[in-house]
């Protein structure tokens, strides 16, 4: 059914819902996954144009997608990822053609009208633009509950 898909991820604990659904639908359908995170700090956006090193936050970033990638590797999938820089949605819209990917699976943080007016919505650009089908699923951040007392 898929062949690839393309997996934007944002470094944050709304990861986790989209990365464990994305790791059944790749085993299911056998398909390569490529992680995608777009770093869209000023560094990010102009380290080609203004030759500057990779910031800190890119480090954590890059470190951040070859973690998941592997982590899907592990798991038996076929699994690479990328560090791209500048506009979120853009990017991945154009990774997702220029890759030959045929599904762009996302987490959305299900925000609601007012906070997607203030915040803007990456997951709705793409969904909107995208020439690739694009599956939303809704992200919960990762809960840590404290360990129960021992008895």
């Amino acid at each position: 059914m898929f062949k690839k898909i393309l997996l934007p991820v944002e470094n944050s604990a709304y990861d986790a819902a989209i990365v464990a659904y994305v790791r059944d639908l790749a085993k299911w359908s056998g398909a390569s996954v490529l992680v995608i995170h777009v770093a869209d700090g000023f560094a990010a956006r102009n380290v080609e144009e203004l030759k500057l090193r990779e910031s800190e936050e890119m480090r954590e970033d890059r470190e951040y997608v070859e973690r998941v990638a592997a982590e899907l590797s592990a798991a038996g999938i076929p699994a690479d990822c990328l560090l791209a820089g500048g506009d979120p949605s853009g990017e991945i819209r154009a990774a997702a053609e220029r890759e030959g990917c045929d599904l762009i699976a996302m987490a959305t943080h299900g925000h609601r009208f007012f906070k997607d007016l203030i915040y803007g919505s990456v997951a709705n650009e793409v969904r909107h633009a995208s020439r690739v089908p694009v599956l939303l699923v809704l992200g919960k951040p990762a809960v840590r509950r404290p360990p129960t007392p021992a008895p």
